[in-house]
């Protein structure tokens, strides 16, 4: 699909090529190609079947028909598709299936970002002559990637990384969308409001106010009305309904966040388990700081009742730290105002607005004989495992104790996803 005939916006023109790679259907699709019997059948992955708690991690396009989507309760899933194929996540097969992908991405680019475990952002800008254009790449890219892998990828091109993302998404499975430079605004115009990044619930909740249902009508609002009712989030959404977007592959850090969060067997209200849910989910997030030399500057929490309403509240730290028990005190806190009185069904802690542990000399050495201790405390659980040593409080949980494996070897969340992220 090729679309746009011209009408230039300044911020759209930019001389680079960017192309946005998603792989479809990642976990459904590896799982169909390496089980003939389940192609051209409705497949979800996620959990222990049907009648887990647990959510979908995704779905093959066949099963997506019934409406069954990624995060869904499988328990919802199986409603909608009575004849689904429930299958367990093999986190080990699918990294395996990515790393195979990402290597034949950089045959056609220096510049690749990967964003999450199927998605990347490639610069092919200034190899045209060796490769062609960037439709000619993608479709160079799209050939490999099946032909080495039989797994499918859909491709946006586009002169920024924003527009080549949403690119991407429009044709799926199988898809390439290619955005001329100049074409942007009028290749987002008609598209949903929802397409744009930066808009979700609350955001699509005030646009509404003023009769905003594309990208289109949200262009032809006057900045400084948006500014005067989001602020600076205000602005930033004038410059991407115009398609303007950032246009840095490979320049970004790869990690922004650190998560761990716990679905419960059944539904809880009691706040003693839920602090000690907490306390372990801390632990297991200041652990994977400390393992890889970063530090936190904002707690946030994930609270989903039994209803399934899901919030989320964080609060930014007056220093930067890699303690369990600041996490952990700054993290209950956050709970306590939001699940008084409820009864949860999940619970999340995540370290986000990371920065490099050596730069905690511009904020002084804080509790040096309490990090020592944490420090001393993580050379044991690495040698001798992760039950080796655990706090008083924790000995009667029933929260699956973290890093069980090497926690230097668990990747980060990726900045715009997660680690696992798989919403093609």
């Amino acid at each position: 699909m090729r679309v746009g005939t011209g009408g230039a916006h300044d911020g759209g023109v930019t001389g680079r090529t960017i192309l946005h790679v998603d792989l479809d259907a990642f976990f459904a699709a590896v799982e169909q190609r390496d089980d003939p019997s389940l192609r051209g059948k409705p497949v979800i992955v996620g959990g222990g079947g049907p009648n887990d708690r647990g959510v979908v991690s995704t779905a093959s396009y066949e099963a997506r028909v019934f409406g069954v989507r990624s995060a869904m309760p499988l328990r919802t899933a199986a409603a909608l598709c009575p004849n689904a194929i429930f299958v367990p996540v093999n986190g080990r097969k699918y990294s395996a299936a990515s790393k195979q992908v990402m290597t034949i991405l950089d045959r056609f680019s220096p510049l690749v970002e990967q964003l999450s475990i199927d998605e990347a952002f490639l610069d092919v800008t200034g190899t045209e002559t060796l490769q062609g254009s960037g439709e000619d790449v993608a479709r160079k890219l799209k050939a490999a990637v099946h032909n080495e892998t039989g797994l499918t990828i859909s491709v946006g091109v586009a002169a920024n990384r924003l527009v080549a993302k949403i690119a991407s998404d429009l044709k799926k499975p199988d898809g390439l969308v290619v955005v001329p430079p100049g074409t942007e605004r009028e290749f987002l115009a008609p598209l949903p409001i929802e397409r744009l990044w930066g808009v979700g619930a609350s955001t699509r909740k005030g646009l509404s106010d003023y009769n905003v249902r594309t990208i289109g009508d949200l262009a032809a609002l006057p900045q400084d009305v948006l500014v005067r009712r989001f602020g600076k989030h205000g602005g930033d959404l004038t410059l991407r309904a115009h398609g303007v977007g950032d246009t840095v592959v490979g320049g970004h850090e790869a990690a922004k966040s650190v998560s761990q969060e716990h679905t419960f067997e059944t539904d809880t209200g009691d706040w003693e388990y839920l602090e000690q849910t907490l306390l372990a989910l801390s632990e297991g997030v200041a652990r994977r700081l400390r393992s890889t030399h970063v530090l936190t500057t904002t707690v946030a929490v994930k609270i989903r009742d039994t209803d399934f309403v899901t919030v989320t509240r964080q609060k930014t730290l007056p220093e930067p730290t890699d303690s369990t028990d600041i996490i952990w005190r700054t993290a209950v806190a956050l709970t306590k105002k939001e699940a008084k009185g409820k009864v949860l069904r999940l619970l999340g802690v995540a370290a986000t607005g990371l920065s490099e542990e050596s730069q905690m000399a511009l904020f002084g050495t804080g509790d040096d004989k309490r990090h020592k201790a944490q420090a001393a405390a993580d050379e044991v659980r690495d040698r001798y495992g992760s039950k080796a040593i655990k706090r008083a409080r924790l000995l009667d949980a029933s929260v699956r104790q973290p890093f069980e494996r090497d926690p230097r070897r668990l990747p980060l969340v990726e900045r715009h996803t997660k680690p696992a992220k798989d919403r093609s």
